[in-house]
């Protein structure tokens, strides 16, 4: 069985790229734990089972767990308002409670993505004042807190205040003293400090274009969203506790962690604290993804059948959701009670030529299906993506740090493209004929707008037949037209203001996660 398992890492065990760590627990024990590939290339360090990680957002569980202690012991309750804690945030109209944070329905804006529009890279520093600085600017909200779900960072970083802001010390101190020492993880800290020295410290990497790696870095202090460094080994301890909990609060604390939101129209969601809440293959799953700096992540739980599997990633492109999942395809076989999913089929380039075209989403974002090389791909959010066939109207990524779903329909007039981002909700995107605009149109567009939330000027000039932004670590591609006064460049959709004379006066500027940021149209001098 480890022949097989092994065989599912074959690609990265070797001395010369990075790869995995891998974990197996049945049963309480761990079955099955190892090193594929390397943990630092310019050491010849290989990875083991003691390698330390970063895991990105499979930090969100302990961040979640600090809060729960916290309302075990009548210090805080979820229903708080998260001004009590953070008076400095706005008044959006609405009150933002704790369990919004938490379950992620707050419609506070990403700070990530909020960052990014503010001309920052990953590897810039900026502080964690900083970023709440940007958040207390922000004058809108994605939309009405427990209205929707939408992932956001933010929700995460502000309960990690809250957590130093009501125990009086920092959330790497306060998780240390009362989760990991306790549990005796002794190789897992919050990484508050980018300058302290990590024994047995992984480095991320990601591929370079025609081969070879590159590494990647971070220097944020910034933690509660993410910033958990970690190892197989103390993973598996925390993973026994959620059968038998050591920590105060005992069955009580473990349930309250393992209770999904609830929508304002009572729909339930998929996520708990920090945690989703699912099946595969019929099984129920507990599991949570990270990524960041050249490092992906992943953990799923069986709990039914006391299993887990963990895998650790110090590569960008290495999915650890598709693998821990092929892991548990071999030992869980016998119990499975949905088979696998289909085998790809071939299927003719002219019965997929029937699925190409430009498909547009929520908030002006858009997905252009085409063929190269008699290869089906989808680009989105300026990524391209390979896709096989299960069916006809059916498929699925390849080769790629993320899963995608992807489903045709023909509903009236209409075509639609249903698309899932790993196992969760489906997005739908409806084909459309971009426009192709003159450049005396374009022409109108031309000039310096500011953000007051941001504090960022954006110029937008005009090249050949082409726009493009031009400023600060703007992305290097033109704005391709979609509909009318709409633009997608990136993973940003653009979407123009007029007056009522018809004239430009400004735009939004929409990410995934931090969305309606309006800039206003400067007047020439």
């Amino acid at each position: 069985m480890e022949g097989l398992v092994d065989s599912l890492f074959s690609e990265w065990d070797k001395p010369d790229s990075p790869g995995c760590a891998l974990g197996v627990i049945r049963d309480g024990r761990l079955i099955y734990a190892r090193g594929y590939g390397m943990a630092n290339l310019e050491y010849d360090v290989p990875i083991t089972p003691k390698t330390v990680f970063r895991v990105a957002s499979m930090s969100k569980q302990f961040t979640a767990a600090c809060i729960a202690l916290l309302v075990e012991r009548g210090l805080i309750s979820l229903d708080d308002d998260v001004r009590k804690y953070i008076p400095e945030l706005p008044d959006y109209g609405y009150v933002v409670r704790v369990k919004h944070l938490i379950y992620h329905t707050s419609g506070i804006r990403d700070y990530l993505s909020l960052m990014s529009m503010a001309c920052k890279r990953d590897e810039d520093y900026y502080t964690a004042e900083e970023a709440l600085e940007l958040l207390c600017r922000q004058r809108k909200l994605n939309f009405r807190p427990g209205n929707r779900f939408l992932y956001s960072n933010s929700n995460y970083f502000l309960l990690g205040v809250i957590v130093e802001r009501v125990s009086g010390v920092s959330l790497r101190r306060f998780a240390d003293e009362n989760i990991f020492k306790p549990l005796g993880m002794v190789n897992t800290h919050f990484h508050d400090d980018h300058t302290m020295i990590v024994k047995n410290r992984a480095v991320g990497y990601s591929p370079k274009p025609g081969g070879g790696f590159r590494i990647n870095e971070t220097i944020l202090d910034i933690v509660g969203d993410g910033g958990l460094f970690t190892t197989v080994e103390d993973l598996f301890i925390w993973d026994q506790n959620f059968y038998e909990n050591r920590l105060d609060g005992g069955e009580r604390l473990i349930k309250r962690m393992l209770t999904v939101g609830v929508l304002n129209n009572g729909g339930k969601l998929d996520y708990a604290f920090g945690l989703r809440i699912g099946s595969y293959r019929g099984l129920k799953t507990i599991c949570h993804s990270g990524s960041f700096a050249g490092f992906r992540a992943q953990m799923i739980r069986f709990p039914e059948y006391r299993f887990t599997v963990i895998c650790l990633a110090n590569l960008s492109s290495i999915n650890p959701t598709r693998l821990a999942k092929r892991v548990a395809d071999i030992y869980l076989a016998d119990i499975f009670k949905i088979p696998p999913l289909p085998k790809f089929i071939e299927l003719p380039v002219k019965v997929a030529r029937r699925w190409v075209g430009v498909f547009r989403g929520d908030d002006g974002f858009v997905c252009r299906v085409f063929i190269k090389d008699d290869q089906l791909l989808l680009e989105f959010l300026g990524r391209k993506f390979k896709l096989k066939a299960i069916a006809e109207n059916h498929f699925r990524s390849v080769d790629s740090p993320i899963d995608l779903d992807v489903r045709f329909k023909r509903e009236d007039d209409l075509l639609l493209m249903i698309l899932r981002i790993d196992d969760r909700w489906p997005e739908i995107y409806r084909l459309i004929k971009p426009v192709s605009p003159t450049i005396h149109q374009l022409k109108e567009y031309v000039g310096e707008y500011f953000s007051d939330e941001l504090n960022a000027t954006y110029k937008l000039v005009l090249d050949g037949d082409k726009l493009y932004f031009k400023h600060k670590n703007a992305p290097r591609k033109p704005l391709s037209p979609t509909l009318r006064d709409e633009f997608v460049v990136g993973g940003f959709s653009i979407q123009f203001i007029r007056d009522d004379k018809g004239k430009v006066i400004g735009f939004t500027l929409n990410s995934r996660r931090a969305r309606h940021l309006y800039f206003n149209k400067l007047m020439a001098k």
